[in-house]
């Protein structure tokens, strides 16, 4: 069984973009968005996956994901995939380990987002001066959530 340990954190300043390892840009549509059980569907250039996350708690996850053929998954987004979202992931890398930074677009926009994956919920992690609150409880901040209820429409 796949389990995936997440924390997600908002970021003081612009200083990580002095470290990019790597930039993707990536479309996701889900076909679910519940809290129990979210059904994702994400494409990258020419490859697709479904993946298929259901709650244990706010930082763990049961994860299970699948590449899929572009064209179905291209109409699967077309088709069965009532929110969607477009963003770019940069890898960023402080002391061996790599932070995702998730550079949100349209309307999310403009809303950056880092995550750390870790093997254990209790598990030490560096913390770069750029790397602000944690916002891992706050599942307004999930993707899920942000493809329904988009951050530019959140009265901050």
């Amino acid at each position: 069984m796949s389990i995936e340990i997440e924390r997600r954190f908002l970021l003081k300043n612009d200083n990580w973009k002095q470290n990019i390892h790597q930039s993707i840009e990536m479309q996701q549509g889900y076909m679910s968005v519940e809290k129990e059980c979210t059904i994702r569907l994400r494409i990258i250039d020419d490859m697709a996956w479904l993946t298929i996350k259901g709650f244990i708690t706010p930082v763990s996850r049961h994860e299970f994901e699948y590449p899929i053929p572009i064209d179905e998954a291209k109409t699967m987004m077309d088709n069965l995939c009532a929110f969607t979202m477009t963003k770019t992931r940069h890898i960023v890398k402080v002391d061996n380990v790599s932070f995702e930074i998730d550079e949100y677009h349209e309307a999310n926009a403009p809303l950056i987002v880092a995550e750390l994956e870790l093997i254990d919920e209790n598990q030490n992690y560096p913390t770069p001066e750029w790397l602000g609150e944690e916002i891992t409880d706050d599942g307004r901040y999930s993707n899920a959530y942000l493809s329904k209820n988009p951050y530019s429409q959140w009265n901050l």
